[in-house]
């Protein structure tokens, strides 16, 4: 894969951080802002997901009463816990 080089400004403090962590993880700069920006772009997908599926509940919520069913024939399937 290539990779294509982006310039970004970036403050002085930020960059010292970033020149920091590479050092103590001895790794390149820019592979530390490659790991970053893909751990970002997870966190933000997992957001969306997790959005998504609290407005799908919110939009047909789930009937208690399903769940309540399921508790009572799991208790009569189920032998009782000795411990």
């Amino acid at each position: 894969m290539f990779n294509r080089i982006v310039q970004v400004p970036i403050d002085d403090d930020l960059l010292a951080a970033l020149d920091e962590l590479s050092q103590a993880q001895r790794s390149s700069r820019s592979a530390v802002i490659r790991r970053a920006c893909r751990e970002y772009l997870r966190r933000v997908r997992e957001a969306a997901l997790d959005e998504a599926y609290e407005r799908g509940y919110r939009r047909i919520p789930e009937d208690t009463a399903l769940g309540e069913a399921q508790a009572s024939l799991a208790a009569r399937s189920l032998p009782e816990e000795t411990w």
